[in-house]
């Protein structure tokens, strides 16, 4: 495809409004901009879209969410399930009403049921609501924690879960029969819903929601016993979160709950911060604040689709300090699994899922605690794959808790996403359990590592962005596998794991057993003394992403391996 000659006929169309014209036109003598929205469409993959908001074929734009979902209604027909919907949600962001009310349109001018929420909802309740509404898929229009300029589309299937590959194939397959700028076809939104074609959801579906998240409490009783005392900041960051947290934060006992005003506001431009990320420290600068002068010891910040939190404790000295995502991981798994067991509700067979870049301490903890750990590739549809198996053979009640280092936490199977409104409260019933011995979750974080042994973990973010990207991206995972690397931070390497070809070589014996899982670009290095680092790119941001997980016996010996990990680890993608 030439891109001049895309760039003109959008220009030239007249399925474009004149303010969308006077955006293209800015951009006529910018060469660079006009290859990176028209060179090549944006790639539809098991993660959905998410690009830039701008007219053209790699962006997004109600052109691009229209063809999209006329490739999601392709794939309900294909399988009959125009009678049984389809739902879909949407975020804070900028347009991203605009693009769902473009779906629903589509999709009912294509004889599909549609569900749609009457405003912004966090993304697990649309994975719930898919479940609970017998829906056929779901579409949620997020970007997650991007920055503003970026909007996305996320395609779920009837299980809850983000679309697999393989109706994520039939998909990709099927938009490229439609022409992008075709808008035929899409009934009007209001005709839609007088017709009845078009459901519109509530609060009252919240109920059904907020009912199955109170229902993942392990002990009811703890957060009402230290409710006096308890003090805790809240922040949604301007998205999703907003009235769902706090609202079960009040259901399950808390009685002093501050939020930060100018952040509890729904705004796609995220005025208060740089990235609406809660692995950022920078965005608890507002929250800190407050728990300074109400005297907490706990701020908790989710992300604007309500998916990730982030959270920060009082430590000795009495500053805030992060808890990262692997660390939250294995407080999780290990406050839950123990006090399961004390309050006598712990399953026969119980199990926790995790990725393969998250800590290393969640394989000790089950180990010790005797509960059976599962490991798979980075995305949380995997360990909703997971989830799903055991439902199959009525053993989802089974499930305690999955997680992904990039603080996504799963705590009941009602939903197939992460989730953090039900995250949030478990970690105030948690952060609860530790007050009444005395103690903050910073101190709970060293009783970890003295009872399971000190485990760190790091990751780096090698951006590659431009319109030579993702060549350069490739050209890193490509060098690598050519010539793969002997010894990382002076310690050899024992096995590669390549999970592109599934097959994992121990370099002292030559053996070669498989890695397990499904293909994916994902490089794995296990060193000689356990140590990993795992390679691979990204799928919803220019870069590499490398993890290094390290244990040992104290944290200054770890700080100064991971160090030297690092150090080495971005050498490999100088290339």
């Amino acid at each position: 495809m030439k891109y001049n000659d895309e760039y003109l006929r959008w220009l030239g169309s007249d399925a474009l409004t004149a303010d969308e014209k006077t955006e293209l036109a800015g951009i006529q003598n910018d060469d660079d901009a006009k290859k990176m929205r028209f060179a090549a469409p944006m790639s539809f993959g098991t993660a959905g879209l998410r690009s830039s908001m701008y007219m053209g074929i790699g962006c997004m734009n109600r052109f691009t969410v229209a063809q999209a979902t006329r490739g999601i209604a392709a794939l309900v027909k294909k399988e009959k399930g125009e009678n049984r919907g389809v739902a879909i949600a949407y975020d804070s962001r900028n347009n991203s009403r605009r693009f769902s009310d473009v779906a629903a349109s589509v999709l009912a001018g294509a004889g599909i049921k549609v569900y749609i929420f009457d405003d912004l909802r966090p993304t697990p309740e649309l994975s719930y609501a898919v479940r609970e509404l017998h829906a056929l898929a779901g579409i949620n229009i997020t970007a997650s924690h991007n920055p503003k300029e970026y909007n996305g589309y996320k395609a779920y299937w009837e299980d809850g879960a983000q679309l697999g590959p393989e109706h994520a194939d039939v998909v990709a397959a099927t938009m490229t029969g439609f022409d992008v700028l075709d808008t035929s076809g899409m009934m009007n939104f209001e005709d839609g819903v007088k017709s009845g074609i078009i459901t519109v959801l509530d609060e009252k579906f919240d109920e059904k929601y907020l009912a199955a998240v109170m229902a993942t409490s392990v002990d009811p009783t703890l957060i009402p016993s230290v409710a006096d005392d308890l003090r805790v900041v809240y922040t949604p960051l301007h998205g999703a979160g907003r009235r769902l947290v706090p609202e079960a934060f009040r259901r399950a006992g808390l009685k002093h709950l501050y939020t930060v005003p100018e952040q509890m506001i729904p705004d796609g431009n995220f005025p208060t911060v740089k990235k609406p990320n809660p692995e950022y420290a920078e965005v608890f600068t507002l929250g800190i604040k407050i728990a300074d002068n109400v005297g907490s010891d706990l701020i908790i910040a989710t992300d604007p689709d309500s998916d990730r939190v982030g959270v920060m404790a009082r430590g000795k000295t009495g500053d805030f300090e992060t808890i990262t995502g692997n660390q939250m991981g294995a407080l999780l798994i290990d406050y839950i699994i123990k006090q399961k067991k004390a309050t006598g509700t712990l399953p026969a067979g119980a199990f926790c899922v995790k990725s393969i870049v998250s800590t290393d301490m969640a394989n000790r903890i089950c180990e010790v605690q005797g509960v059976e750990l599962h490991e798979v590739l980075t995305g949380f549809k995997f360990i909703g794959e997971v989830i799903k198996n055991y439902e199959a053979r009525g053993e989802a009640d089974r499930f305690l808790l999955g997680f992904e280092e990039s603080y996504g936490y799963l705590t009941g199977a009602y939903a197939r996403d992460k989730d953090a409104v039900g995250a949030s409260l478990m970690i105030l019933e948690m952060t609860a359990y530790y007050r009444k011995r005395g103690m903050t979750l910073i101190d709970a974080l060293d009783e970890l590592y003295e009872t399971y042994g000190y485990y760190r973990e790091s990751t780096i973010d090698i951006y590659m962005e431009g319109l030579d990207g993702i060549a350069r991206r490739k050209r890193v995972m490509d060098s690598l596998r050519i010539s793969a690397p002997h010894r990382i931070g002076g310690v050899q390497i024992r096995k590669t794991g390549d999970f592109r070809t599934g097959k994992v070589t121990d370099l002292v014996t030559g053996a070669e057993t498989s890695t397990g899982q499904p293909s994916s670009d994902v490089l794995y290095y296990t060193l000689e003394n356990g140590d990993k680092i795992v390679v691979r790119p990204s799928g919803t941001e220019p870069k590499i992403k490398i993890y290094v997980l390290a244990h040992g016996d104290d944290m200054n010996t770890l700080e100064k391996k991971i160090a030297e990990y690092t150090a080495d680890a971005k050498r490999m993608t100088d290339v």
